[in-house]
């Protein structure tokens, strides 16, 4: 991992640490700073814990109530920039470790949950402008340790619906499609994970604003996250959300069932 990223890493951990101090010496509780905000308890800790940054906004509302001087709002305009993993994501990716349901649609590569290496580093290899080879490096062994979550002893419930022609592609050559197909083909046996793939030639297609996420919080809230050229969108507000709920709900119907996916993928397999 780079020296920027463990900066980085450090930086939001010793303003999670500041905010820790502060809300102490002003006697509240993170319960109570969460509900003071409307934000929760868990989202205070997860700041405190260096695990989720802390937004502008909120930083110079917390220094008003906490009487910092505008520490806080400091600290938070000298952190190091995040140069691999944007600020942007850095939210959805800590809702994505807490979920405890998870369903994926994507349209124009395999999901990163279900990467191979070999596949990720073509994934990034592919962008434009490129990243130089330790960047490459780093955000692999990142998007590996990202697919933790599908093999923990309790893993959130997992769906994901793949668009055909991502299989159809041969990013990273011959070797890196083949090793890519059969982790596919071998976490569609994975307990708690349903993968089922949409295949070319249909009529409809439910998908074709482009790809999306869906996630359940441990405390059931249901967002929703879509990623595009220079940013994303994390989704709270239950009308968005509801609309890419039905919209997975219509893909899954279109998308061929897990037992027809898995055929299609041992298919793949031989005449690879």
């Amino acid at each position: 991992m780079s020296t920027t990223t463990r900066r980085n890493a450090s930086a939001m951990k010793m303003v999670g640490a500041l905010l820790a101090l502060y809300r102490q010496a002003a006697g509240h509780t993170q319960r109570s700073l969460g509900e003071r905000f409307v934000i929760g308890e868990q989202q205070i800790a997860s700041i405190e814990q260096g695990r989720r940054p802390l937004k502008p906004d909120l930083a110079e509302q917390l220094d008003e109530l906490l009487d910092t001087k505008g520490a806080l709002s400091t600290a938070l305009s000298r952190m190091p920039e995040v140069d691999l993993v944007p600020l942007w994501a850095e939210e959805f990716l800590d809702r994505e470790r807490e979920a405890i349901a998870i369903s994926v649609y994507d349209s124009l590569a395999v999901p990163g949950q279900l990467q191979t290496d070999g596949y990720a580093r073509a994934v990034f290899r592919s962008r434009v402008p490129v990243y130089d080879a330790d960047e490459i490096e780093q955000l692999v062994s990142r998007r590996m340790e990202r697919q933790e979550i599908l093999h923990r002893k309790v893993p959130p419930t997992t769906s994901f619906v793949i668009w055909e022609a991502t299989l159809r592609d041969r990013l990273g050559g011959e070797e890196v499609y083949r090793e890519q197909v059969r982790k596919l083909r071998e976490c569609a046996d994975v307990p708690g994970v349903t993968l089922q793939i949409l295949p070319l030639g249909r009529t409809s297609h439910a998908g074709l604003d482009g790809p999306f996420v869906l996630l359940e919080t441990p405390d059931y809230q249901r967002l929703a996250y879509m990623e595009a050229q220079r940013g994303s969108q994390l989704i709270a507000d239950p009308n968005g959300v509801g609309i890419l709920t039905q919209k997975y709900a219509m893909l899954r119907t279109q998308a061929l069932n897990t037992e027809d996916t898995k055929a299609l993928l041992d298919r793949l397999l031989g005449a690879a």
